[in-house]
């Protein structure tokens, strides 16, 4: 859906080439959370933890190793730096990492090919286009004006899209509340487009899980902008109202920034330093700014560990067949499948001639996850099961790379996966 509200625009508004509108299904193996797309050479690149391009594809068409290395060698890519300092918007360079805008990715690689074959460019400039299809999708009113392909197709069509939120989840949600825990749900999403989700994935009763909820908080401007840049508001028919100078009791608001929050939370606990522990599934928006920018605790919901086939809770194995079976299933939907095109999320090795001894590295996306989180779970209810009192290893124990993933490390990074991954 996605793909073809993006594509629909390019080609009914801008004048696109009408094959982007169909879509061969193998040919969303494309997508990858991780990509950074060179906007200006039409590249896909898949980096090294240490900036080095692992993989590379012009458009959809793979590069082979020697032309990786012909194109960009073996030094740091030239916008490293930015990049990871988690810029992901420029007019050089975009980085893809949650599956919201992946498809985009594909779309992109379809029009670098589109405008090979027809006009034979070497550089490129159909991002802004591509921004203009995002925000006629998704801006702000949208979902109220029927606006666009997404908006208008998941309201009529919920039960397609959404998958409702597991009992343990729910019942998970009830006890942290239950045990004087503060619940917030902050969403860069619109309160009119969030309160369908939640109504459709936790009931109509949602706002009873949740004693602060921020929509539209426009992440991760949410976590580095002042109060002054950014602050709360407060909603009427989902119209926001006049800016607030401080927030001062729980409730639903639009906006904000951390810093006043994070007053209204020690208020609320008669703490100095409460302790925030937030849960995300973007690096970009999620993970990085709270990390950075507010020094809370992170959890990072990596679906990746799914497609992963050394995942499977040891408790699966007394759990009744038809349960396990269930489990089972779920783990080869997409998008958990790894990427034949792009390999593995986590580890990659470096190009080189074909003869040469293979040498494998960390991705720069399993770097990051190691840095910025304090531990990594494939969704909620790997852990909604689990005592309140439950004590993680962190990411940051021993410094070891593998600690903070829970229930489990993806197989990649196991000491003896190294012949699995050259197979």
């Amino acid at each position: 859906l996605i793909y073809d509200s993006f594509a629909h625009y390019l080609v009914t508004e801008k004048g696109y080439d009408e094959d982007l509108l169909t879509l061969a299904p193998d040919s969303l193996d494309f997508c990858c959370k991780g990509l950074v797309l060179d906007i200006e050479e039409g590249n896909f690149l898949k980096l090294a933890e240490d900036g080095t391009v692992l993989r590379a594809s012009h458009g959809t068409k793979s590069m082979t190793s020697e032309e990786v290395l012909e194109i960009y060698g073996r030094k740091e890519w030239k916008h490293f730096n930015t990049v990871s300092g988690m810029v992901s918007r420029t007019a050089k360079y975009y980085l893809y990492d949650n599956y919201f805008d992946l498809p985009g990715a594909l779309l992109c690689a379809r029009v670098v090919d589109s405008l090979d074959q027809h006009d034979g460019q070497r550089k490129y400039d159909f991002w802004k286009d591509m921004v203009a299809a995002i925000q006629h999708n998704y801006k702000i009113t949208a979902f109220k004006e029927e606006c666009g392909m997404y908006f208008p197709e998941v309201k009529n069509h919920p039960d397609k899209y959404l998958q409702k939120c597991p009992e343990s989840v729910k019942k998970w949600l009830k006890q942290l509340k239950n045990a004087g825990k503060i619940l917030l749900l902050i969403t860069s999403s619109h309160s009119d487009y969030c309160r369908l989700l939640c109504e459709h994935v936790l009931g109509s009763d949602f706002e009873e899980y949740f004693d602060i909820l921020i929509t539209n908080a426009l992440k991760p401007g949410f976590f580095c902008l002042t109060p002054n840049q950014r602050p709360f508001r407060t909603l009427e028919n989902d119209e926001e109202q006049e800016a607030l100078l401080s927030l001062d009791k729980p409730g639903w608001y639009s906006q904000g920034n951390a810093i006043q929050l994070y007053e209204l939370l020690k208020k609320m606990t008669g703490k100095l330093d409460p302790k925030v522990v937030y849960f995300g599934d973007s690096m970009h928006s999620d993970i990085f700014p709270a990390r950075h920018y507010s020094n809370w605790e992170t959890v990072f919901i990596l679906e990746e560990l799914l497609g992963d086939k050394g995942i499977v809770p040891a408790k699966a194995e007394s759990e009744p067949l038809e349960k396990k079976g269930k489990y089972e299933e779920d783990q080869i939907k997409v998008p958990y499948f790894v990427s034949k095109k792009w390999g593995s999320f986590f580890k990659d090795r470096l190009p080189g001639p074909e003869n040469a001894e293979e040498t494998l590295v960390h991705t720069w996306s399993c770097k990051c996850i190691s840095t910025y989180s304090t531990i990594a779970i494939p969704s909620l209810e790997a852990i909604a099961d689990l005592p309140l009192d439950y004590r993680f290893t962190r990411f940051s124990s021993n410094n070891s790379a593998t600690a903070g993933y829970y229930p489990s490390p993806p197989r990649a990074l196991l000491p003896n996966e190294d012949s699995v991954m050259k197979k």
